[in-house]
């Protein structure tokens, strides 16, 4: 079959051609039912504007995309997107382009809407965050028709597109480096979602580090959210021996601050904490949270940045954005002599 056309997408839809560039276009002049119905049959059918349509129409639509596929009551209580989005705001509202956020339940529903907006020219380019091991994403950004793409994350991640990356592994280490230096022999790590690759990163950073200082490692997989962070706490110091947890966002590591103070357990007396990006509920919690921090709104405004390049034709490249540094406040000490067990 030859270039698919709005005159076929027409005919599927049993609409007129001019209420498909009307749907295709995003501009007013059909309901909302028929706009949906025209994008969903040009994302079935694989239409793409030709290249000549582009350049007579302007390259660039002046808005780019990132699909969150988070629940979204989980949105509410993760600074890290808000800070990182208004990173990407900082630079985007520079050029005069917009940002089209829209959240998804799942990656399917992340797949379909990256067809949608390269079957209806909606963006010229695309964040995507989170990668998975293995991740379903990068066949679909890699195809040749695909929206120029810069990934959030290791380049071990983003089979050979654009990546900006923080150096997890390496700021891991050294929070375990801290805590054996400190005294502590038993340390937890509760994890992000599982299925994210920057888990899996950091959780071997963890281990390894471990291993090679004879600390004992405990890991409690958990999904970045304040109830998981706390269970995956009670369930820590349930066991005993545990002096240290290590968290692998803030949010989890202020329930589990919570969760320390029911049982009676003393931070940092009979057991420290450190949490991931450092948001400012760090410095607000009492005692203050030591953090492996980074500028993360910084880190968006690099992302946007990486994103203008391969809009503008600048090959596949990756690039280290920062190694989150220790920032020691009043959750960490020595371990106790006597272990408190609950």
């Amino acid at each position: 079959m030859g270039r698919i056309t709005i005159a076929d997408i027409a005919r599927h839809a049993g609409v007129s051609t001019a209420a498909v560039s009307y749907a295709l276009n995003g501009r007013p002049g059909v309901s909302d039912t028929t706009r949906e119905q025209v994008l969903a049959i040009a994302a079935e059918l694989g239409w793409a504007p030709s290249s000549a349509a582009r350049s007579l129409s302007g390259a660039y639509t002046e808005t780019v995309g990132l699909v969150l596929a988070r629940a979204p009551e989980t949105l509410g209580f993760e600074s890290f997107y808000m800070q990182f989005v208004a990173g990407i705001e900082s630079v985007l509202s520079e050029r005069d382009f917009g940002l089209l956020l829209q959240v998804a339940p799942d990656i399917d529903a992340e797949l379909r809407t990256y067809r949608k907006w390269r079957a209806a020219r909606r963006v010229d380019g695309v964040v995507m965050v989170d990668p998975r091991v293995p991740d379903p994403r990068l066949d679909l950004l890699l195809a040749p028709d695909a929206l120029p793409a810069v990934v959030v994350g290791d380049p071990s991640l983003s089979g050979g597109l654009t990546s900006v990356y923080t150096d997890d592994a390496t700021a891991m280490a050294s929070c375990v480096e801290y805590l054996a230096g400190l005294g502590h022999t038993v340390v937890g790590h509760v994890t992000g979602t599982p299925e994210f690759g920057h888990t899996h990163i950091r959780e071997e950073a963890f281990t390894r580090e471990a291993a090679a200082r004879s600390v004992t490692a405990e890991v409690r997989h958990a999904d970045y959210t304040p109830d998981a962070g706390a269970a995956a706490t009670r369930d820590l110091l349930s066991h005993g021996g545990v002096t240290a947890i290590v968290y692998d966002n803030d949010a989890m590591a202020l329930a589990g601050l919570g969760a320390a103070h029911e049982a009676g357990v003393r931070v940092p007396e009979d057991v420290s904490l450190v949490a991931w990006d450092d948001s400012p509920v760090c410095r607000a919690a009492y005692p203050q949270l030591t953090a492996l921090s980074h500028d993360v709104a910084s880190y968006g405004a690099h992302v946007a940045r990486r994103l203008f390049e391969r809009m503008a034709g600048e090959p596949p490249a990756s690039y280290r954005d920062s190694t989150p540094q220790l920032r020691v406040r009043g959750s960490t000490a020595p371990p106790a002599l006597s272990l408190i067990h609950i």
